[in-house]
């Protein structure tokens, strides 16, 4: 069995990479895996997009099965979690707002007690655009 603990930050290098994770080196004898899960904060599609075979890269063990000995590793233990008290770009796909009088303040109230009004404001309307 091997010396390493869960929480250990260690060195390693890639030496495969699969649809599920990549694979690391962790000296002559031990080998461990990176989850995709595990590879980067947020969503991650491809392994690929973040490492590279004969890369050397930071982990930490995060689990140690103690009947078969694998050991999974996390570099996005290690990496800084988002700050969500920090302000944010817009997201390209965010809802967007189509009021255009964005003094509008009426709260909520059933349609059937605003249509009449409506009907009113939109045959005024058109009657100036004439």
């Amino acid at each position: 069995m091997s010396d390493y603990r869960i929480g250990q930050v260690i060195t390693g290098q890639v030496t495969g990479i699969q649809p599920y994770g990549a694979f690391v080196a962790l000296d002559e004898q031990t080998q461990g895996l990176i989850h995709i899960s595990e590879c980067h904060h947020g969503f991650v599609d491809d392994v690929n997009k973040f490492l590279k075979v004969g890369e050397e890269v930071t982990v930490m063990v995060i689990d140690i099965d103690l009947y078969t000995g694998k050991i999974s590793l996390s570099i996005r233990c290690l990496e800084k979690p988002f700050d969500f008290s920090q302000p944010r770009k817009r997201a390209r796909f965010q809802h967007k707002k189509y009021w255009t009088d964005c003094s509008v303040s009426t709260g909520f109230k059933p349609i059937s007690q605003r249509l009449d009004q409506w009907v009113e404001e939109a045959l005024e309307n058109i009657s100036a655009e004439k």
